[in-house]
């Protein structure tokens, strides 16, 4: 008894001091208004309040996402970069750059 104690102590604390392993999704890139300009793919690390985007390198956390009514706003926060990040859906995030009129739309498996 005591030996299954110990055995699902360690297991429990296993999965809790793991870090997410993150997602590599394909995405979309397109002016806000809709045009395509290409693919790309990045690693999105799903944190359920928020995420974070990483590809070559370079690391993108949204944030805390909030949405006054989730039935009909997007979950969104603004980046310490200054983008401005939405969770779609459980499968779709989003990163939009105003300054570039760009967006990136990364739909995961």
């Amino acid at each position: 008894m005591w030996r299954i104690t110990v055995v699902l102590t360690l297991l429990m604390l296993a999965g809790c001091s793991s870090a997410p392993k993150g997602v590599d999704c394909p995405g979309e890139v397109s002016t806000i208004y809709g045009q395509s300009m290409g693919n790309t793919q990045a690693r999105i690390f799903d944190l359920v309040s928020a995420f974070a985007v990483s590809r070559d390198g370079v690391k993108v956390q949204s944030g805390t996402l909030h949405s006054t009514d989730r039935f009909q706003y997007v979950p969104s926060a603004i980046t310490a970069e200054g983008f401005y990040a939405q969770r779609v859906s459980d499968k779709q995030f989003r990163l939009i750059n105003p300054y570039q009129n760009t967006m990136i739309t990364w739909t995961c498996p």
